[in-house]
């Protein structure tokens, strides 16, 4: 269903239909990464790094970082391509975080539960139990 939105990227209003940018950013984008893809599917330029890719072409690593993101620029070809973790920073190519940032969060909430189970067990030792006649 169409709506009314601001561009995401120069505010401009306009009908949204799937996209957060207006048609003119949307043709900019698209402008920008044909230069993206033009240079890293040169076989020199194939193990580029986004800060190379940035300036070779000037194109903003925003952008680039978000068509990794989105699976335009496919890290199985372009392996030096990615984007930074959420939480740390590193450069990955999938997901939100790195696998160290996850294994932490999962070894935290792990350390947690482990921590609730023996509080409730500490909790069933303390209570007294009488019959009723």
């Amino acid at each position: 269903m169409a709506e009314l939105a601001n561009c995401k990227s120069c505010g401009r209003l306009f009908v949204r239909v799937s996209s957060p940018y207006c048609p003119e950013c949307l043709k900019e984008q698209d402008k920008k990464f044909d230069i993206v893809y033009d240079y890293i599917r040169e076989q020199e330029h194939r193990m580029a790094t986004v800060p190379q890719v940035h300036d070779a072409t000037g194109v903003e690593t925003e952008l680039i970082y978000q068509w990794v993101r989105e699976g335009r620029l496919v890290s199985a070809m372009f392996p030096n391509l990615g984007y930074p973790c959420k939480s740390c920073g590193k450069m990955i190519t999938e997901g939100v975080i790195c696998s160290d940032c996850r294994n932490k969060i999962q070894g935290d909430l792990h350390r947690e539960d482990l921590e609730e189970e023996a509080r409730l067990k500490a909790n069933r030792l303390k209570t007294y139990h009488t019959r009723r006649i």
